[in-house]
């Protein structure tokens, strides 16, 4: 395994530079805690690269699906080879119901646990336009806001699991009943639990923001947080909520208000007490334009395109429900080594779920989904054209 370089935390005041701090150490044995539409898939993506660059394994899901047993909570025999590899796995991050103790079968002792919660007003009307046709009190109402409008007319008790992206989802996902009682004492004591069992809860509604806080938390390279994003919608697709739907969505998500209420607060005091916001502005500008030399180098329309408009299928992301999800086209005629690098980059999470899988279990390989576009360049270096 080759070992990630170090970099040195960036200083705060005078006398830090005058005492050059410790240089810290990648951490590569991460879990990541991939909630429903939180710009997970692009975290993913983000961890999915890390394990390549440093050839880490990958904890994936057995049998040749895309998610470790969801929505059922998870157990270690629904990883890939846990039998055999046992604890050897490196990096953890495609979907699951948490359960820390079958989690804890899987990763090492050291690992380091995180997810990352949105705001669950611009949450919900996501999931509503992304599981409009598979969730059915979704499906029976004409739009988000008559669904807000009397919820319970909607959200029948008799369809629990197939109604679970409409409640709650990441009260759910972390391993908790998204239905449960809004009681002070039971919710104070999973947010404790939750504290307790990660190491760091990221905030999609400020997601370079996040992403600079991770890089800093695992002494990671900012090219390892470097990112297209992935999974996305077109504009057309997002229904306005109205103010009373808004309010409407802090009783009825109750539970994730109180979540993200929560870790928004402790995001914002981690930041200042480790990194500083002056420090953090900076380096959010420099994650930016590295973002936007990269989109320069990979794509030949610079931004996101719609569905019909991809050229390679291969790129296509998964549609689902009413939303057209956005993908991107490659420039034409890179070279091999950049070509690689802008691949990984906007390779949708399924199609980079099987590939992985044909990596490490090449004798169960997959016959769909992304194999031609990565397999033929496999030995190539890995690193990005352009340094840091």
């Amino acid at each position: 395994m080759k070992s990630p370089g170090c970099t040195p935390r960036i200083s705060k005041s005078h006398e830090e530079l005058l005492f050059p701090p410790t240089p810290c150490h990648a951490k590569t044995n991460v879990m990541f805690l991939k909630t429903h539409k939180t710009a997970s898939s692009t975290v993913l993506n983000i961890m999915f690269r890390f394990a390549e660059r440093y050839n880490l394994t990958v904890a994936l899901p057995a049998g040749q699906l895309f998610h470790l047993g969801y929505p059922r909570t998870f157990m270690a025999h629904f990883v890939e080879g846990f039998e055999t590899i046992g604890q050897n796995y490196n990096i953890m991050s495609n979907h699951l119901r948490f359960n820390p103790l079958e989690v804890k079968k899987v990763m090492a002792a050291n690992t380091f646990y995180f997810s990352i919660l949105r705001n669950p007003i611009s949450l919900l009307e996501s999931s509503y336009i992304y599981y409009k046709n598979n969730v059915p009190a979704f499906r029976l109402s004409k739009n988000v806001n008559e669904f807000l409008a009397s919820p319970t007319k909607y959200y029948l008790p008799a369809d629990y699991r197939e109604n679970i992206y409409a409640r709650n989802i990441m009260w759910f996902d972390f391993g908790y009943d998204n239905n449960a009682e809004d009681d002070t004492k039971y919710t104070q004591a999973v947010l404790e639990d939750i504290e307790q069992n990660f190491h760091l809860i990221l905030i999609a509604d400020y997601f370079d923001e996040s992403m600079i806080l991770l890089k800093h938390t695992l002494c990671w390279d900012l090219d390892d947080v470097v990112y297209f994003k992935l999974n996305s919608r077109s504009h057309n697709t997002v229904q306005t909520l109205s103010p009373e739907s808004e309010e409407q969505i802090k009783t009825w998500c109750s539970l994730d208000w109180k979540l993200y209420l929560h870790f928004n607060q402790s995001f914002w005091r981690r930041i200042e007490e480790t990194i500083g916001l002056e420090v953090l502005e900076k380096e959010v500008d420099q994650l930016r334009a590295r973002q936007k030399e990269l989109m320069e180098t990979c794509l030949s329309e610079q931004e996101a395109v719609r569905k019909d408009h991809i050229r390679n299928r291969a790129l296509l992301p998964f549609q689902s429900g009413a939303a057209n999800i956005l993908g991107y086209n490659l420039k034409q005629d890179l070279d091999k080594r950049t070509l690689r690098t802008c691949q990984k980059l906007v390779i949708p999470e399924l199609q980079y779920t099987s590939y992985l899988y044909a990596v490490q279990h090449p004798h169960k390989r997959r016959k769909e989904l992304g194999l031609p576009l990565l397999w033929a360049s496999r030995q190539e270096e890995t690193q990005p054209p352009v340094s840091n």
